[in-house]
Order: C-alpha cells, then structure tokens, then sequence
C-alpha cells in the first residue's frame, strides 16, 4: 500500500498558488485532478506538469454521489501500485466530498492518505463580498441542498451549483423560505482574474446568469424579522418578546394552568379544518396549535424548569426510541405489528407499573375521552367482551335500564343509568376503533352548521322563531342535510 497524497489548488491561477503545493506538485510522479475546470491547470501544464482527469466520470453518472464514489475507487486501487497525488480545486477539506470518502477509505485501513494544504475558496469570497464571517455564515452543498438547513438570520454561501438545472432546484427550495424578489449574488472565479459578482432577484437565479463549476451562490442575511416569518427562530423570538419584560400584559401573566382551555380550544378548531378539508384553515388553526407549544415551552424556560430544546429532545428520542423499524434493525409486517412494537417499547421504558392501572388516564377536560382511556386500559389486561356483541347486548340491557328509570325512578337514579349508557356507547365506539371524543366534535360541528342554516332560514323570512311551527323549522333542517349531501357528492 503506498502513500495517497491530497493537495489543493487553491481558488485562482498561478500567481496565487502556495509556493509550497507548487513545489509538490512539481516533484510529483502521478497527478490525478477532479477536474480541468481550474483557472490554475492550464498554466501548471505549460510548466509541464501533466495532470489525468476524471471529467469523464461525470459523463457517465446522473448524479453526483456515484461521480465522487468511482472516483474514490480508482485513486485506492491506484495507490496499491504507486504513489499517488490528488489535486482537488481550493482546499481537500473544504466542500470536497470525493476527499471525505478517502478519508473513510483510510479509518477501514484501506489506503495510507495525507492532506496537504491550499487555499480554500472561501477567503477570495469572503474578500469579494466584503463581508466578515465572524457575523455567522453557513456553507451548504448545493447538490444535496434543502432549505431545513437554511439559517436566514446568517450569511449562507452555498457551493457546487454547477450548471442551471442546480441552480434551479436550489432556487426553488430557497423560495420556500425567501420572497421571490430577495436579491441574491452569484460569485463566480473569486479571486482570480475572472472573479465576477452579479446580484439578481431570486426567481431569476436560474435565467440571468451562466454558472459553472466555480460558481458559489450568495444569499445574505435576512435585515429584519419580518424577512424571516418562515423560520422557526423569528417565532420563537415572537413569543419569547411577547413574554419578555416590553412584551404584552396578558402573554406576561399567562401560566400552563391558565392556558390549558386555550390548547384544548385550538386543537378542536384544527380538528374542524380537518373534517371540513380546508386546507387554508388547516394551515392557520396549526399555526394557533404551534403557538399554545411555544407558549408553554416559553413559560418553562422563564421558570428555569424546562426549555424547547428539551422538549424537541424529549419527543425525538421517543421517536426513534418507538420506531427500531426505521432506525434499527428491527423487521415488521404491518401497521399492527409496529403498535404492538410500540406498546411493548412504552412498558419497558416505564417499567412494572404501581398502583391502578388506571392511574393516568383521566382527562379532566373530556369525560368522553376519560370513558375511552378507561376501558382501553382494562382491556389491556383481558377485562373485555371477546367482541362487539357483548358491548352491544350490554348497551341494550343498560338502555332498557335507563328507560326503567325514566318512568319509575327519581333524577339521581336517571342521572346514574345514563351514565351508563354512555359508558357503553364509548365501549361501542372502542371495538369499531372510533374516537368518540373525535366523533362528538363532529356532530356538534354538523349540528351548528345545519342551525345556522335553520337561522338563516329564519332571518331571511323576516318573522321570528316563535312564529315558526317544529314541522316548518325541521323542514328547514332536511334542506340543510339535502344540501350537505350535494356537496360531498
């Protein structure tokens, strides 16, 4: 096995080339480039020094990943007979994956590898934006781009666009985030002598301008909050203002106690989005979900008990905790058997269980949901009908009970066998896997949509309720289930 040797060709020609690489590139017996696109090749060939390319390779992959790994492959094999150099642009540690691979190569003990130095493309952009990157910058790979990485409030330089289908697709992710006109500059050969900045509106990154290999795409940071509604640090600063000592009066003295109805309220109106399929809603009533988490998360951190970062941390590891199908070695065949992974995952984290089973499972906020966690926890444990047969024959016997008491017996023995009977509609809803709580927010959504019609109805006729017979309100009511049924058609 003999030595792989990694050099960097610096960002410009010649003239600005480390006397040192220089040197070892004149000394060297095979050189091996990425690529001929370098200003500097050209001239080190007039000194007569040869270089074999791998542009090919690029010719024969669609994407780049295969590119880089091909070429990995070749320079291993080609150490085993000789010394070997490899020239990359800029420098080996800066946005050079083929060198990361080789890195890899040498930590499984396959090639003897040294990197020497070179100057990297970063320093001639820096100097060509004139900006300072102790401000915070960002520097991403283009061919692996996606705007989750994207940190609006820093300086983002963004590399390896080589051609106008790249620019393309990166334009389209940062527009996820950026308005379509925010100026962005394309930085091509910086620090040589054909060093060329152009600024463009974003949505003209891929018309306006050629890009090439050595083009690096510059996207500046975003001036004011308002820039950057769509990133999650401008909401977390909102909330954390709103909370702060200028911030609002009634955000101050909010608690986790006192903001519980609001989560509930909240998630029952995306719950009707939901069921009404609208999209636009479903966006804004998230966005009022999302601010009851930030909240909480906000007063945890005020209070020193807890911060986002904790919470993000907490449901992540659950995540991957519950899910070794995804990222462990785990094998399943269905959905049935990932929830039963997850139970099992679930009693093992929380250990043998003390006291009631039931213990936990109460919801102040919902006897319906209450109902459901009982009976699913006792069913857990065999305490069941073996179908939904017995769950039926009991509501009937708990219905005809309830009736008993309607004609014979007193509010308090009513109030009681009616509980009973809901009891067993929960039970009911369990064996058919519908959420009854979820089920009772949709007849109600359904009734105060078919009232409001009955009201309109009403309005429109210029008399009042009283002057309406049941028969002629019902006759409305019929109409508005005509008329929902057309449109769910």
């Amino acid at each position: 096995m003999h030595q792989l040797t990694v050099i960097g060709l610096g960002a410009a020609e010649l003239d600005q080339l480390q006397i040192g690489v220089y040197k070892k590139l004149k000394s060297a017996q095979k050189i091996y480039v990425r690529t001929m696109d370098h200003p500097v090749i050209a001239e080190l060939q007039e000194e007569g020094i040869q270089f074999e390319s791998f542009d090919s390779v690029y010719e024969k992959h669609d994407t780049f990943f295969p590119v880089y790994e091909e070429i990995a492959e070749t320079l291993i094999e080609a150490a085993e007979a000789e010394p070997v150099m490899y020239a990359v642009p800029g420098h080996p540690l800066v946005a050079e994956q083929t060198v990361q691979l080789l890195i890899e190569a040498e930590k499984q003990g396959k090639i003897s590898l040294k990197i020497e130095g070179g100057q990297s493309f970063l320093d001639p952009i820096f100097g060509a934006l004139k900006i300072d990157p102790i401000d915070g910058f960002q520097l991403l790979d283009g061919t692996s781009f996606s705007i989750h990485d994207v940190n609006m409030q820093s300086h983002v330089l963004i590399a390896q666009v080589y051609d106008v289908f790249s620019a393309s697709e990166v334009k389209l992710s940062l527009m996820e985030k950026y308005r379509d006109d925010y100026p962005v500059t394309i930085v091509t050969a910086a620090g040589s002598s054909a060093e060329s900045l152009k600024t463009v509106p974003l949505y003209e990154l891929d018309q306006s301008v050629e890009v090439n290999n050595l083009t690096t795409l510059y996207v500046p940071p975003v001036e004011d909050d308002l820039e950057a509604l769509r990133d999650w640090r401008t909401f977390r600063k909102i909330v954390a203002t709103l909370r702060g000592p200028n911030g609002c009066p009634w955000d101050q003295k909010q608690t986790h106690e006192s903001l519980k109805k609001y989560l509930l309220e909240e998630a029952h109106e995306f719950l009707q989005a939901i069921d009404e399929e609208d999209d636009f809603g479903m966006v804004e009533e998230l966005g009022d979900v999302l601010l009851q988490v930030f909240l909480h998360a906000q007063i945890g951190e005020d209070s020193g008990y807890f911060n986002l970062e904790e919470v993000l941390a907490s449901i992540s590891e659950k995540m991957i905790r519950r899910h070794p199908h995804v990222f462990g070695d785990v094998s399943v065949q269905d959905a049935d058997e990932v929830v039963a992974n997850w139970n099992a995952i679930k009693k093992q984290e929380k250990g043998e269980q003390t006291g009631s089973l039931l213990k936990g499972e109460y919801r102040a906020a919902s006897s319906l949901q209450t109902a459901y966690n009982y009976q699913k926890k006792a069913a857990s444990v065999g305490f069941d009908w073996p179908n939904e047969d017995g769950a039926w024959e009991k509501f009937i016997e708990e219905w005809n009970e309830f009736k008993e008491e309607v004609t014979n017996g007193n509010p308090a023995s009513r109030l009681d066998e009616l509980g009973d009977v809901l009891f067993t509609i929960v039970n009911i809803a369990r064996f058919y896997k519908i959420s009854p709580e979820e089920a009772m927010i949709h007849a109600n959504a359904k009734f105060a949509r078919r009232f409001l019609y009955v009201e309109e109805k009403v309005v429109n006729s210029g008399a009042e309720f009283q002057d309406f017979t049941l028969e002629q309100l019902d006759a409305f009511w019929q109409e508005a289930k005509v008329l929902e049924k057309k449109e769910n058609q």
